[in-house]
């Protein structure tokens, strides 16, 4: 009994045996790729990251491209036995910062790669490639950063940093890897998914030494990666540049948009930056530098500066008045300064005349009557009723809301409801006489300046707009679909000639005459001089052209520079002017508006 158990033990042991020994057998002798392992070769994947899709202008100019820099990589298991002062004396870089900047890759991973140095230009990198095989666990990975030939709309289109812990957990597709770089804001942010494009993975056989012997199995199991997708933007590169001349040295925001599609053709904030100094190795620094500014260039004022719209208001209070039946064309009220001040020798005006003016008394009396309509015999009822649906009106026209533009950060102003005066006084405690100065565009009003570009289109375009958006083309396809929805402001196209007419009255005969009429173009426009308790009027300006088949609307808005006939009006004129005639006829408004001084 006890000999046979020897022999089936014994028969065990030696099958094991057999079996590690043919399994060793094939390793050595059968198998190419452990005998490549067993002569100190080892297989690394590299990340191919993709390029980023480029941007262009309208008429095809390039306005955002590509440039190489170089990741150096280290992994820490690897690198233990790396001559530090060497390292830094090639590298530049102090044994402190050595120290640091090796603590952070152990406390991401021992084993897994991580950034080193980041963003190395290209001559940097040609200096230092030849000594990189004496630093064992460090490896180069190319990468590219953004450049701008075109030192413009730095805020509209946006900066590409490196992804934060906040996004890399909201990353539902789990596609984002620490160290990426993601867009942060403007376009790059909103079309992030079209422009990352794809990364692809290269397997390469190194010797002990880091030396690239070649690739893993010619590159059976490499995946290549896919470039992002270009986008063609609605900007007009020439018409944006010329804007920003023009407000170099001021506060404020220029918007031009195509009535007709929506197409934002410029969009300038002042004071902007070059969009150059936020790429590299200087972001963080410049980016730090840039928030500290008292000047605030970082805040994007077309999407996120609210102001009180002013006298530009009064068009929309005229066209909800004729929508409403509760005046007609010629309608006339006297210009009863008792009610509320106003401006300049006039009297019982039409409605056309009372726009062409800006009579505040007329339009006192037009919200009046939009707001109370006898409804309710309780007048503090009858009040909230009509202030209801004067905020359904201004929903259409877009206004109290974001407009859901391609651009992030997009504020929505405010077109205050009854909902918020029963917060402020209570409810069944405001009425009319609390809120007329709405009337006039002032008040708790407050708007955009895109929502007033996308004003003066939908005039242009007697009754509808688009959405306003700064792409029109993402890859071979076209924009997205929400840019291609037409918005009804719910007014009859009918009642819009009158104001269109008011308008071209304001240009040719009114307070636009002398800085906004240009000859063979007829301009339609309305002036704002907008109240602000910090300082200075701010100036504002809306405009339309040509008349007929308008081809551009602009809102311009100036801080502290006063009445809107000024800089907001000669700015805007200016820029129909490049638009539609290509060149500057009127030096004289040009070097008004560039010397500065609008008083």
């Amino acid at each position: 009994m006890n000999d046979s158990r020897k022999l089936v033990i014994g028969a065990v042991f030696l099958l094991v045996g057999a079996i590690y020994l043919a399994k060793l057998f094939a390793i050595q002798v059968v198998n190419g790729n452990y005998k490549s392992a067993a002569e100190s070769n080892i297989i690394k994947k590299i990340e191919e990251y993709p390029y980023r899709g480029l941007i262009y202008d309208r008429n095809g100019n390039l306005i955002v491209y590509n440039k190489p820099v170089y990741d150096l990589m280290v992994v820490p298991k690897e690198a233990l036995k790396t001559d530090t002062a060497q390292f830094c004396k090639v590298f530049k870089i102090t044994r402190e910062e050595y120290s640091e900047l090796l603590q952070k890759a152990k406390s991401y991973s021992y084993v897994k790669p991580s950034a080193f140095l980041k963003q190395l230009s290209a001559e940097d990198f040609a200096a230092v490639q030849d000594q990189l095989v004496d630093f064992p666990g460090f490896f180069i990975t190319p990468r590219t950063v953004r450049s701008y030939p075109y030192p413009i709309m730095a805020n509209a289109l946006g900066y590409i940093a490196e992804i934060d812990k906040k996004g890399l957990e909201r990353d539902t597709t789990k596609y984002y890897k620490r160290g990426d770089y993601v867009g942060r804001s403007g376009v790059e942010s909103k079309y992030e998914p079209y422009l990352r494009g794809r990364r692809g993975v290269r397997l390469k056989t190194v010797n002990v030494r880091g030396i690239v012997k070649g690739d893993y199995k010619d590159g059976e199991y490499d995946t290549l990666s896919i470039p992002g997708k270009n986008l063609v933007s609605t900007v007009d590169l020439k018409l944006q540049q010329y804007g920003e001349h023009l407000l170099k040295g001021k506060s404020g925001t220029i918007v031009a948009i195509e009535p007709a599609t929506g197409e934002i053709l410029s969009i300038v904030s002042g004071p902007n930056y070059d969009p150059n100094i936020l790429t590299g190795r200087e972001f963080g620094k410049n980016f730090a530098s840039l928030s500290t500014d008292s000047l605030k260039p970082l805040f994007n004022r077309p999407v996120m500066a609210v102001y009180p719209p002013g006298s530009m208001f009064k068009l929309v209070q005229a066209l909800i008045g004729l929508q409403e039946g509760v005046i007609e064309p010629h309608s006339r009220f006297q210009c009863n300064r008792a009610l509320i001040p106003c401006h300049g020798p006039h009297s019982n005006e039409d409605l056309k005349g009372a726009i062409k003016v800006s009579c505040n008394p007329y339009f006192y009396n037009t919200f009046r009557r939009i707001i109370n309509q006898d409804v309710s015999s309780n007048t503090f009822t009858d009040s909230k009723i009509g202030l209801e649906l004067w905020n359904q009106y201004l929903d259409r026209f877009g206004l109290g809301h974001p407009l859901a533009i391609d651009i992030p950060g997009e504020k929505g102003g405010n077109a205050p409801s009854p909902n918020y005066y029963d917060r402020v006084y209570g409810p069944g405690r405001w009425k009319f006489s609390t809120i007329y100065s709405l009337a006039i565009g002032q008040g708790e009003l407050g708007v955009t300046p895109m929502q007033m570009a996308n004003l003066a289109s939908i005039i242009a375009n007697r009754g509808h707009y688009y959405t306003p958006h700064m792409i029109k083309k993402i890859g071979d396809g076209g924009k997205l679909p929400e840019y291609e929805e037409r918005k009804e402001t719910g007014v009859a196209p009918e009642h819009f000639d009158v104001v269109v007419a008011a308008m071209q009255d304001v240009v040719d005969n009114g307070t636009g005459q002398y800085r906004a009429k240009l000859k063979d173009i007829l301009v339609c426009g309305k002036t704002s001089t907008v109240q602000n308790p910090h300082g200075e009027d701010h100036s504002g300006f809306i405009a339309f052209a040509p008349r007929d088949n308008p081809q551009i609307a602009v809102a311009v808005y100036v801080e502290n520079a006063g009445q809107g006939a000024r800089a907001a009006a000669a700015i805007a004129s200016l820029m129909i002017e490049k638009y539609l005639k290509g060149e500057i006829q009127r030096k004289n408004i040009e070097e008004y508006v560039l010397k500065g001084k609008f008083y």
